[in-house]
């Protein structure tokens, strides 16, 4: 075998073929070495290019393991399945479940914050006006992080709700809003892709060269109060937003 593109181009086959599954630890630096008769750098450099292409994640003394790219289709429909309070999923564990895959919601962190001018003119609110912030992983499984979720609602709205609270929200925020008395009218999205942020790369496991597709999107009330601000960060190749038949004129 002559260099690292060679050595990249065998792996990456064996690795779409599926003989090395999702999850699967390819063989150490040192047996590939061994193996293909070939530098410790090249080695390093073929693992970094699959790596680069989304392919395996380093783990350091955890070896190299094969990435999951699981691609979870995201429908805008998504949300009107979630409005009947006390349901069971929100919209990401619903989108999940319709394709047969474990979707599911973790908590990261909550605060109280005060909004900045940027948030509150985006939350509709008076600069200093205490907000409520939440943190979420949406994931496959119990440890496979697909998108990484920043919320933000007004203290006020989300003290009628569990919203404050350090706990998962079952059957979503919209269900736990409309229960409250504040029913979502409509949603706007933002979408943009861009490169991620090393924090970004880190808790999505990709490197820094994979891209990333955001979203922005604003939930309001028939009365157009913002009921809910949130930011979505997931790679690229894990996500499918679908927009299907949208009303035109």
């Amino acid at each position: 075998m002559r260099g690292y593109r060679e050595l990249a181009a065998m792996l990456r086959e064996q690795i779409n073929s599926g003989e090395y599954p999702p999850g699967q630890t390819l063989p150490r630096i040192v047996d590939l070495m061994d193996s293909h008769d070939l530098s410790r750098q090249t080695v390093r450099d073929a693992i970094k290019e699959l790596a680069d292409e989304g392919l395996v994640v380093t783990m350091g003394k955890g070896g190299t393991i094969v990435r999951n790219r699981t691609r979870v289709k995201i429908p805008l429909n998504r949300y009107s399945k979630v409005l009947r309070p006390n349901g069971a999923k929100g919209p990401w564990e619903t989108a999940c479940a319709e394709q047969g895959l474990d979707g599911r919601m973790r908590v990261v962190r909550v605060a109280r914050v005060q909004a900045d001018e940027a948030l509150a003119e985006q939350l509709g609110v008076e600069a200093g006006t205490e907000i409520v912030h939440r943190q979420r992983h949406a994931t496959l499984g119990p440890d496979d992080v697909v998108q990484l979720q920043l919320v933000w609602y007004p203290a006020d709205l989300a003290d009628q709700t569990p919203l404050g609270g350090q706990d998962k929200i079952v059957g979503g925020v919209l269900g736990a809003l409309m229960a409250a008395g504040h029913a979502p009218s409509a949603v706007s999205e933002r979408v943009q892709s861009r490169m991620p942020s090393q924090e970004e790369a880190s808790q999505l496991k990709i490197s820094g060269k994979v891209p990333v597709v955001s979203v922005t999107r604003t939930t309001v009330s028939a009365n157009g109060r913002v009921l809910e601000l949130l930011q979505s960060t997931a790679p690229a190749d894990r996500v499918e937003l679908v927009y299907d038949n949208l009303p035109l004129g």
